[in-house]
């Protein structure tokens, strides 16, 4: 793979593109799905086997890893990627939604964030130039810059005030950075669902470069339909010639929306979730495994997938080991769920590279538009 890190698409079907990026650690396929990695680990699966549901790439988590087991630790270790046993590409994130979402006593000033820890209350100061050195300790592929991310809906001065925030850390970000052959950078595009918050944000991102683009701040309360008048045109305003990854999304059709309008990467903790709370993801929808139809069913949750779940055991065995609380459960509907979302994205790959994207589309939808069969 050589020791760049490279972005070629390779075919476009409307504005979905195809492609590859290159790194040292492997080639990451696009559109991408990043299965999450939060703390280390995909929950209740093995590296090995998040690996066979074709992922390219995981993510993993700053906030997290920073306060346990602390990436001093990780690096005294060798790395993220010795440390969790994955050899491919991983992409950590800045820890700044968490601090969001998660920390306690959080104040936020030019400097950076200080917060106490959601775990056991300890003190911490996250800023630019902390995020990018526990990215470092972790020795992860890509590198998201640290940014500031405001909760949906908020007023629109507080929406230009986070974002302009953002971009001054985002210049801090890739100065701390420097220089690190076959590692990558990311900015983050802010601007909440305001058109030309987005444009400013964008033009601040591109005149101080950056090996990749986020578009930031969606999926965070706004509603589908609001995200994708956002998407309909923040991919176009970031270079064509760099990969856009949108943060945190999503469900199924999240996906196909969102690749539909540029966008190359995607992560979401929704496959594994779900996995753990009984919902299998399927080509015609959701099957929510708790529900007692499922008690005497003989069939596999689907019967064109080849997961094992669907290759070896019945809904009836899955509906009786996750009312039983068997770990078993959440390990075979993770499993699942993770090759479903995979497939889902060869299935966007191919169809972009033979300029089929609308009719793979129409074929997603009529089938989820069909439904969960029931048992004859």
């Amino acid at each position: 793979m050589g020791d760049r890190f490279e972005f070629h698409v390779t075919a476009t079907s409307g504005a979905a593109r195809t492609g590859v990026i290159s790194t040292p650690r492997g080639a990451i396929r696009t559109p991408a799905f990043m299965p999450v990695g939060t703390a280390a680990t995909v929950k209740a699966m093995l590296p090995e086997s998040v690996a066979a549901t074709g992922a390219d790439i995981l993510l993993g988590n700053t906030y997290h890893l920073m306060l346990r087991p602390t990436a001093e630790r990780i690096a005294r270790l060798g790395g993220l990627h010795g440390f969790m046993n994955w050899d491919k590409p991983i992409l950590t994130d800045s820890g700044g939604f968490q601090v969001m979402s998660l920390a306690e006593l959080r104040k936020l000033t030019e400097e950076g964030v200080t917060f106490r820890s959601h775990i056991d209350g300890s003190k911490h100061m996250l800023s630019p130039e902390r995020s990018m050195e526990i990215q470092k300790l972790l020795g992860s592929d890509i590198v998201m810059c640290f940014d500031e991310c405001p909760a949906l809906p908020a007023d629109r001065d507080r929406i230009a005030e986070s974002m302009r925030l953002s971009m001054r850390w985002a210049a801090r970000s890739k100065e701390a950075f420097g220089d690190r052959p076959g590692h990558a950078l990311f900015g983050i595009q802010q601007g909440g669902l305001e058109r030309d918050f987005r444009e400013e944000s964008s033009k601040a991102l591109t005149d101080i470069g950056f090996d990749g683009y986020a578009v930031g701040g969606l999926a965070v309360g706004e509603g589908q339909e609001a995200m994708f008048a956002c998407l309909d045109y923040a991919p176009g305003m970031l270079p064509v010639d760099k990969p856009r990854y949108l943060m945190g999304v999503g469900k199924p059709d999240d996906i196909v929306g969102a690749v539909k309008r540029g966008i190359d990467m995607m992560d979401c903790v929704l496959p594994s979730r779900s996995g753990r709370t009984g919902q299998a993801f399927t080509r015609r929808g959701v099957v929510n495994i708790k529900n007692a139809r499922h008690a005497d069913d003989p069939r596999p949750l689907d019967a064109d997938c080849t997961c094992p779940a669907c290759r070896g055991y019945s809904r009836a065995y899955l509906h009786h080991v996750f009312r039983a609380g068997e770990i078993i459960a959440s390990m075979l509907l993770t499993w699942h769920n993770l090759h479903y979302y995979q497939e889902l994205m060869a299935g966007l790959r191919g169809a972009i590279a033979a300029d089929r994207f609308d009719a793979f589309e129409a074929g997603f939808r009529a089938d989820r538009a069909e439904g969960d069969i029931e048992p004859v």
